[in-house]
């Protein structure tokens, strides 16, 4: 452990959002790891780990040279144009310092397609301005040096402090109704799953493009009710039923040619364990 806690100094931008919370919790313990947060937070600002980062208005580079990180892992959110141009910044220190970047996109890269689930080498299309930003940073990174770089696309992610979770959780308590999809195909994935995911990226020094998720398919609704029952609550749940088309759509990325090994690998049904209160 003492090795590998040496070998990197990881930099997390958005490590106060859910998942690059839950990135920093798993890798601190094996890594020196530092992150950025943007909302005022007491807790954080005590913590020397972690920097006060607005990327729409702070540069990046006055962190990148106190941190001096081996590895970088953007989860970040917010305005997508200047996303775009804060890795443009990214791609050139990466390059010039001949180290690793790990980015977080999304199954959205693909939501043009709808009747088949999509692999690591499938063309991206995107009908929607989320996808498209996505794809024009995978496009910006894909440019660089192969072993340089980790594009992580993500399905629907939940976890028990999930903005999906807490969502389903207000809803119920409200008696307002639960969105479900019954023609949407889906795969899914848990914040403990795909840090652990991450973990075993970094520490075998794995590059290219995943999909981390599970390794099977489920319709959002019937996801969506188990869900509610691993949550056991015991309010009665109203549910509205959304279609968007006639025919079942497919928004599911699937693993092909970069498979993890199996401990690393889950069905939705394993993925609800993690969500157990």
């Amino acid at each position: 452990m003492k090795a590998d806690a040496k070998k990197h100094r990881i930099l997390i931008l958005g490590g106060s959002g859910f998942l690059g919370g839950a990135i920093y919790r798993e890798l601190c313990a094996y890594f020196n790891t530092y992150a950025t947060y943007y909302t005022p937070n007491t807790q954080l600002e005590k913590n020397h780990h972690f920097f006060e980062y607005n990327f729409e208005e702070d540069d990046i580079y006055e962190i990148l040279d106190i941190v001096k990180p081996t590895v970088i892992i953007s989860a970040l959110r917010g305005d997508f144009s200047k996303q775009v141009l804060l890795h443009q910044h990214l791609a050139d220190y990466v390059v010039a310092k001949h180290i690793r970047l790990l980015f977080l996109s999304s199954a959205n890269v693909f939501d043009a397609y709808s009747k088949y689930p999509s692999y690591e080498q499938d063309k991206t299309l995107s009908n929607s301005i989320y996808g498209h930003f996505k794809i024009k940073i995978e496009n910006l990174l894909l440019r660089l040096p192969k072993r340089q770089i980790a594009i992580l696309r993500l399905p629907m992610v939940f976890g028990s402090q999930s903005p999906r979770i807490l969502e389903i959780t207000n809803h119920i308590q409200e008696n307002t109704p639960v969105e479900i999809f019954p023609n949407l195909i889906i795969n899914v994935a848990t914040d403990s799953k795909i840090t652990q995911q991450i973990h075993y990226i970094i520490n075998r020094n794995k590059h290219g493009i995943f999909h981390l998720g599970s390794t099977d398919l489920i319709h959002h609704d019937d996801f969506i009710k188990d869900v509610v029952n691993t949550l056991q609550l015991q309010s009665k749940v109203v549910y509205k039923r959304v279609y968007t088309t006639n025919d079942e759509r497919y928004l599911a990325i699937l693993p092909k040619y970069n498979t993890l090994p199996k401990h690393l690998q889950a069905l939705s049904q394993d993925l609800l364990k993690d969500l157990e209160l």
